[in-house]
């Protein structure tokens, strides 16, 4: 197969149904376990070390619960809930998780939920290789190269894809737009923005600078931005 495996992370504090999970994912080949977390406190000090794809998250755990950890996180590895209890189902849609996994899990059912994810992530290798999209502005389909769009800004109904000079309207959401966007050139500071991470001119405060243009960063996520942004870029005063 040539598409990489997916790096997944199972986080759940029951350690039966943790070590389910765990025989489900050796046996699918496009799948790689990088850890296994006994709750959201674990979970974070992992990501701060790992780059990971999918999370296999418990959502009724201690300390802090996976739908609240999850909406801390800035810009997310995928998720696929696993839970007992489904009155958590369409909050976890909201948040724009691949699928809702109710214990106690079969193993077709784990299946397709797997098969789920290796679509979502073969569409997002086909995006990378992709260097334009179209975008329809009132009735005319125009042409837009990745590498000119500055910033998108969700604006209610409709998004604002800025492009130099050009402010292009069209009716879609923030969503459907990042999901047509490759993920190594833009990021999320706020809920209604994505910036091209090689127009940012400047960082001031919890405001980027895209040329003329500004987007506010989530304080919530802010150090994490921050720390994509500079990648390991920025000169220190030497004492």
């Amino acid at each position: 197969m040539n598409s990489p495996k997916i790096r997944c992370i199972i986080t759940d504090d029951e350690p039966f149904a943790a070590k389910g999970l765990e025989g489900y994912v050796a046996k699918i080949p496009f799948l790689e376990l990088v850890a296994r977390c006994e709750d959201a406190l674990q979970l974070n000090a992992v990501l701060k070390q790992q780059s990971v794809d999918l999370l296999f998250l418990d959502i009724e755990m201690p300390h802090v619960s996976g739908i609240a950890f999850l909406k801390g996180l800035p810009n997310p590895p995928k998720v696929i809930f696993t839970t007992a209890y489904d009155q958590y189902a369409i909050e976890g849609y909201e948040l724009d998780v691949l699928d809702y996994l109710l214990k106690p899990i079969s193993f077709d059912r784990f299946l397709k939920s797997a098969n789920k994810a290796y679509d979502y992530f073969n569409s997002q290798q086909k995006n990378e290789a992709i260097s334009y999209c179209f975008i329809k502005v009132d009735q005319k389909l125009e042409k837009v190269f990745f590498n000119e769009i500055q910033m998108v800004e969700a604006l209610g109904n409709y998004v604002a894809v800025y492009t130099g000079g050009r402010k292009l309207l069209t009716h879609v959401t923030l969503k459907n737009m990042q999901e047509n966007l490759p993920v190594s050139m833009f990021i999320q500071p706020h809920k209604s923005f994505l910036v091209n991470m090689q127009f940012i001119t400047a960082i001031e405060g919890n405001t980027l600078h895209i040329g003329a243009l500004q987007a506010p960063v989530s304080k919530y996520s802010k150090d994490e931005i921050l720390e994509k942004i500079v990648n390991n870029t920025l000169i220190r005063r030497q004492q």
